[in-house]
């Protein structure tokens, strides 16, 4: 934050949600990256981790509440890649469900008050999901990706971040 001047610091008043679903990760999947940028040399099983448009519904609250639709991805390579992939699905899901049943938070990133799986996990072929003309290249041979959506409501920090 050091190239931000102060009145951007102070206006701030909620953090991204990214960030306290990727401590809340790191809490309950210590043994697994995860982060919101696939690297050039991605080692595998990783978990990325996007927020989605919400094509102008926000349920939030600018007092209080903060808002979010996300894509979380799992992936894994072979052997057993696709079986492995489904399993790091369910590990997210289950992990997030425990950190929003027990109010998971960070102080200066807020916590948890609410999660909903919008899209049970699946498997999908590439890189990123298109649902237009424009396609996305293919994962490399042997790598498996899961796609699980969530609705998350987190409650902002008490002081700004």
């Amino acid at each position: 934050m050091a190239g931000l001047p102060p009145s951007v610091i102070a206006a701030q008043e909620f953090s991204p949600i990214e960030d306290l679903l990727l401590a809340a990760l790191a809490y309950y999947l210590p043994d697994v990256k995860a982060g919101t940028l696939i690297m050039m040399a991605q080692t595998f099983p990783f978990i990325h981790l996007r927020r989605l448009d919400s094509y102008g519904v926000w349920a939030g609250d600018e007092r209080f509440i903060d808002d979010a639709h996300m894509a979380i991805y799992a992936y894994a390579e072979d052997p057993d890649g696709d079986e492995d992939a489904g399993r790091l699905a369910e590990a997210v899901r289950a992990s997030l469900m425990r950190a929003r049943r027990a109010r998971f938070g960070v102080p200066e990133l807020g916590h948890f008050v609410g999660l909903t799986m919008t899209a049970s996990p699946r498997r999908v072929p590439d890189w990123a999901t298109a649902t237009g003309p424009v396609q996305y290249a293919d994962l490399p041979a042997g790598v498996w990706r899961y796609e699980t959506r969530f609705d998350v409501t987190v409650r902002r920090p008490r002081q700004q971040p």
